[in-house]
């Protein structure tokens, strides 16, 4: 079967672009022509270059995709997620309105944290592996939710004193299920961390997964103006 990734070109243009704040701007990837929904996508601790390849295909499907160092987003209250949503949705290729969140790891633990409880700005959170460990009080979280959210998580996953297992993501799900808030969890037997494309673990069949629902997911959030 041909995955999304197949179907895109990658993105010739690239801008890059600096910015002053709590978080700055890595870099924007336009969609292929004129401007799209916006879409903020947050590293892992590995840095925004490694995450360049996921943020064109984001781009590719249409989306203004801008990425930031997701973890320059830690320790910082939400401080830095809400900067880097409002600098997003300013580059010179976005269409106004709210944006979609895809954090990873460390990135996805504070968009997930921070961005869920922002209906007036975000539509939903998709979050590939992230960092759940810190969350200690799973129902008052789920309790603050407000947006959807969509988690990926791999079953072998132990990276960083176990940050973020499917079992904790699993316990998360539960939560939110039980009180009836929109999030849906896909985990996957043989993944570990950063099973991403270009990842330390890449894991073809997970990450081909994940991707598609991702386009999917984004497609719900971010519908055509």
């Amino acid at each position: 079967m041909i995955s999304l990734r197949q179907l895109f070109p990658v993105l010739a243009g690239v801008a890059a672009i600096a910015l002053s704040g709590a978080a700055s701007a890595q870099q924007e990837f336009p969609p292929p022509a004129g401007k799209g929904r916006v879409v903020v996508v947050a590293s892992g601790l590995s840095g925004p270059s490694h995450y360049a390849k996921v943020a064109q295909d984001i781009a590719a499907l249409g989306y203004d995709a801008v990425l930031f160092d997701g973890s320059a987003m830690e320790r910082t209250h939400g401080e830095a997620v809400h900067s880097a949503i409002l600098q997003a949705q300013q580059m010179p290729h976005a269409l106004p309105g709210k944006v979609a969140l895809v954090g990873f790891s460390a990135g996805g633990g504070e968009s997930l944290y921070y961005a869920s409880q922002w209906p007036d700005l975000v539509t939903g959170v998709i979050v590939w592996y992230p960092a759940t460990s810190f969350i200690k009080n799973v129902p008052g979280f789920v309790d603050r939710l407000q947006v959807p959210v969509l988690m990926f998580a791999g079953e072998k996953d132990h990276y960083r004193d176990n940050c973020c297992t499917a079992d904790n993501a699993r316990a998360i799900a539960a939560a939110a299920k039980a009180a009836g808030k929109p999030f849906d969890l896909y985990t996957y037997p043989k993944a570990e961390h950063d099973f991403v494309r270009d990842g330390q673990h890449y894991n073809a069949e997970a990450d081909t997964d994940a991707f598609q629902k991702t386009a999917d997911k984004l497609k719900e959030l971010l519908p055509s103006q």
